[in-house]
């Protein structure tokens, strides 16, 4: 195996100064193809590079979130984890905190190291980290070693999905991301919906070789992500101008000449960092990110809290924890192909935000007897929160220009928005609200959902507003304007 990893070290290193010696050279947008040549060139890409992304971040988000099941898995018989690791309720959120601590504090480096070591490298390594850290969880017998292997777990994980959305930017041109990016996070909702049925089947396993089901949860869940990372390492391609040849090469550098990011192009120096930190419109993209936030942390870790408190005990509340998911998946999918086909992700993202408020301010309305009916409600708020979380990334990476500073604004954005953002979900939903229908949570949600709906709408505003000052200000000449 060693031999191969050199061998594939020596052939990246010589493609590498191929690019280095045409970097001055590269194609011109003249250059000329055809669409057909170009959809073709995109079937490639997406079977080459999304199934494999999209597992990746499966495997991250199954180890994440497991923890919300482990908690309540077999409950009944007192063999949950919060019982067996003799933690009080808040001491448990505190757990699920320092995860997301780790993960604020630790997106930025992950991002500018993925471009200085190379993806494939890179992943993979964050990859079999968090997957021998997710198999460490098994082991944890008191609340001091669960909230230290949490953090630990929250550090390895930290870089993924900022790297992903930073990844693609190498390889699609920006009214092409948004649905990719949807097709990554996408696999998040089938992980949940997966989640449930996993812990579902593996609760059954309780007592087995003396380990309760909750233990046997995380070592079965951590093995794959370990194992996969050589498949990563080996086969995951680094960037397009050194995986595709001949005419393909070229035709991905006319594409990519004003869009997208170039693997030549230096890492982050302090003057690319003081751009991307003073451009104020981008505080705008991380404010409405900090409010999805919220609601997509806290149904990530209690929507098997929810449904038991809709009614379903037990091993039942995770098994009803998967229509959620499943409905989520679908509209992420759709509505992130409508955002880009008509280049409103503004839009989007205020319409899908405004439909997962209406349904958290519907479930905490409703009777709390009234259990199919706030069932229905909590798919509508998972739809809705999930489905606005990929058009909001691909707007923000498709309105920032340089490499350097889309892979730092998107680390800003998962970090500030979205790591911090979700500190605050961990906290809103209390076990002793369960009888009163978690009413704390679904207002809170509602009400960021709300901020989030209204933000779109000023930012796209904005947008258009630039857009045409640019426009008149132009004298005829070609100009780049803002994506909305």
């Amino acid at each position: 195996m060693a031999h191969s990893i050199e061998e594939m070290d020596s052939d990246k290193e010589k493609q590498l100064d191929e690019v280095e010696v045409s970097r001055n050279n590269e194609l011109t947008p003249e250059f000329e193809y055809s669409q057909a040549e170009e959809q073709a060139l995109l079937r490639k890409q997406d079977l080459t590079i999304l199934p494999l992304c999209a597992a990746i971040y499966f495997l991250c988000y199954l180890d994440r979130s497991n923890i919300g099941n482990a908690r309540i898995l077999n409950s009944s018989t007192h063999n949950d984890m919060q019982t067996e690791t003799h933690s009080t309720q808040y001491q448990f959120n505190i757990a699920l905190m320092v995860f997301l601590v780790a993960y604020a504090t630790f997106e930025v480096p992950s991002n500018i190291l993925l471009k200085k070591l190379r993806p494939s490298r890179w992943i993979a390594f964050l990859m079999f980290s968090w997957g021998a850290i997710t198999m460490g969880l098994g082991g944890v017998h008191n609340f001091s070693s669960l909230a230290a292997v949490r953090f630990i777990l929250g550090a390895s994980e930290a870089g993924l999905f900022p790297g992903l959305v930073y990844y693609l930017t190498f390889w699609y041109k920006s009214d092409e991301r948004s649905v990719r990016v949807a097709s990554i996070l996408a696999s998040a909702t089938l992980a949940g919906a997966f989640g449930g049925a996993i812990a579902y089947g593996i609760g059954h396993m309780n007592g087995a070789s003396g380990l309760s089901a909750w233990r046997w949860l995380f070592i079965i869940e951590g093995a794959p992500s370990c194992v996969s990372s050589l498949f990563v390492l080996f086969f995951l391609p680094d960037y397009p101008e050194e995986y595709l040849k001949g005419r393909e090469r070229e035709i991905a550098l006319a594409r990519l000449k004003v869009e997208g990011s170039k693997s030549h192009h230096r890492s982050m120096t302090w003057q690319d960092a003081k751009t991307t930190l003073t451009d104020w419109r981008l505080y705008g993209h991380y404010l409405i990110y900090f409010g999805i936030s919220v609601p997509f942390s806290s149904l990530s870790l209690f929507t098997p809290s929810i449904t038991a408190g809709l009614g379903y005990k037990d091993l039942r509340a995770q098994l009803m924890s998967v229509p959620p998911y499943a409905v989520a998946y679908v509209t992420q999918i759709v509505g992130s192909w409508s955002a880009d086909h008509f280049n409103a992700r503004g839009i989007h993202s205020a319409v899908f935000s405004l439909l997962g408020a209406v349904g958290f301010i519907a479930m905490v309305t409703l009777p709390v007897d009234a259990y199919q009916h706030r069932y229905g409600c909590l798919i509508l708020a998972s739809a809705g929160s999930f489905a606005c979380v990929p058009p909001m990334l691909g707007w923000l990476s498709s309105n920032v220009y340089s490499t350097a500073s889309v892979g730092l604004a998107i680390a800003i954005n998962v970090s500030v928005g979205g790591g911090i953002g979700q500190i605050p979900g961990v906290w809103i939903y209390p076990k002793e609200e369960a009888a009163r229908g978690y009413p704390t949570g679904h207002w809170t949600n509602a009400a960021m959902l709300l901020m989030v709906s209204v933000g779109a709408v000023g930012l796209r505003v904005w947008y258009g507003y630039k857009n045409r000052k640019l426009l008149r200000e132009s004298n005829g000449q070609e100009v780049r304007l803002f994506r909305l």
